[in-house]
């Protein structure tokens, strides 16, 4: 018996991994605090988990139109337009299950084989998947802390050749919390003006968790591109909806329909009763979408207050998203007991046998001098997690 080489090929998510060994070490009896999945605390909110009980009373229960229900297409239209002065017909937006699928939909509906998609990093864990399972290569564009996570004009210029097919990345930026404002899209625009051939994927999934002051920006507002621009969002972050598996894109018409085309062969619509509760999400009161804005930009204050305190680490002052990524070279070649500290996993396996706390090695995410730290759980959770993380760092010599 085997498995096909594309599996083979494909590496297990880093994020999904680490905290399955927090959740075995859990069950042996030891006190795990867990800060390795971005998934926030809160629970979904109550107005949104009415609506989808309405809608199993009154039937929604039955297939749905590959793209969508029309009536959350339509909500997702108003909300570009009410949050991103973005102006999309309901045939340009496709619902499917999670954002990871829109992205899945996007590579395997227009990549091929010897195509490249630069790919701004530190990255999300899955781009790298993804982008490869189309036969297409990932081209990575390497940002670092002392430039905030952020990358530079002439950076992209020089990754650009005649096989570039795409342009990805996420802002606020998992997993360095790095949120790209206009001024900072600006010159990378103008450098994506000089190419017209390249299409732009713009993940925005963290939207609504943005302590910028201006608020988000999206790079499709800008007229020059916008033609070339998916955008990626859904409802597990800023709703608090991780478990409903909600995501959508908007696009150009052409881009759309050979998504939709692609998803009606592996999924189908998605969920009927959750599409319900997903325009209720969007149409109705954003006031607990803001209120956990401001309490993941407290937890950040607290974060970071707290990490600076520990000998080796250089944290940045992260602007959205749920995480901090601070950079721990400087305790590689460190030791404890025998083991040695060489890199980003040895130093997170450290972590969580020694402090038992889960976070993530940046070497996931392109970045191997850095871990991810999600704080998407209580204050009092954080400050013990980071209490014994100071702890084990500073036992190391």
């Amino acid at each position: 018996m085997y498995v096909s080489d594309r599996l083979k090929n494909m590496a297990e998510s880093a994020t999904i991994k680490m905290a399955q060994l927090a959740r075995e070490l859990k069950a042996q009896g030891h006190e795990v605090i867990s800060l390795s999945l971005g998934e926030p605390d809160f629970d979904t909110p109550s107005h949104i988990k009415e609506a989808a009980n309405r809608a199993l009373q009154e039937g929604y229960t039955k297939y749905t139109p590959v793209p969508g229900l029309v009536e959350l297409q339509e909500a997702i239209v108003t909300k570009f337009k009410r949050d991103n002065n973005l102006d999309f017909d309901k045939n340009q937006i496709v619902v499917s299950n999670g954002a990871k699928q829109c992205l899945a939909n996007l590579s395997l509906s227009l990549l091929n084989e010897g195509d490249e998609v630069i790919i701004f990093a530190p990255y999300w864990v899955s781009y790298k998947e993804i982008i490869g399972l189309s036969g297409a290569k990932p081209v990575f564009v390497n940002a670092t802390i002392d430039n905030d996570f952020k990358i530079t004009a002439s950076q992209l210029e020089a990754a650009i050749t005649a096989k570039t097919r795409m342009v990805l990345f996420s802002s606020p930026c998992n997993p360095t919390g790095t949120v790209y404002s206009k001024a900072d899209f600006e010159p990378l625009v103008a450098v994506l003006e000089r190419h017209p051939e390249v299409l732009i994927a713009s993940d925005e999934i963290y939207e609504y968790i943005n302590f910028l002051e201006g608020g988000h920006c999206s790079i499709a507002s800008f007229d020059s591109i916008k033609d070339r621009c998916i955008v990626i969002n859904g409802f597990s972050k800023g709703f608090s909806m991780t478990g409903w598996r909600l995501g959508y894109m908007a696009a150009p018409t052409w881009i759309a329909n050979a998504c939709a085309k692609m998803q009606g062969q592996f999924t189908s619509g998605a969920n009927s009763f959750g599409q319900k509760a997903a325009a209720e999400a969007l149409l109705a009161d954003m006031k607990p979408t803001y209120d956990m804005n401001e309490a993941f930009r407290k937890r950040r204050d607290l974060v970071l207050k707290l990490l600076q305190e520990i000998d080796g680490f250089k944290v940045n002052f992260p602007e959205g998203a749920f995480y901090v990524f601070p950079n721990i070279s400087a305790l590689y070649g460190k030791s404890v007991d025998g083991q040695t500290i060489q890199n980003s996993s040895d130093f997170c396996e450290y972590i969580l046998h020694k402090a038992h706390v889960a976070i993530v090695a940046g070497e996931a995410f392109g970045a191997d001098d850095c871990v991810r730290i999600a704080y998407s759980t209580s204050e009092e959770q954080l400050e013990e997690a980071i209490k014994r993380i100071k702890k084990a760092v500073d036992a190391l010599s």
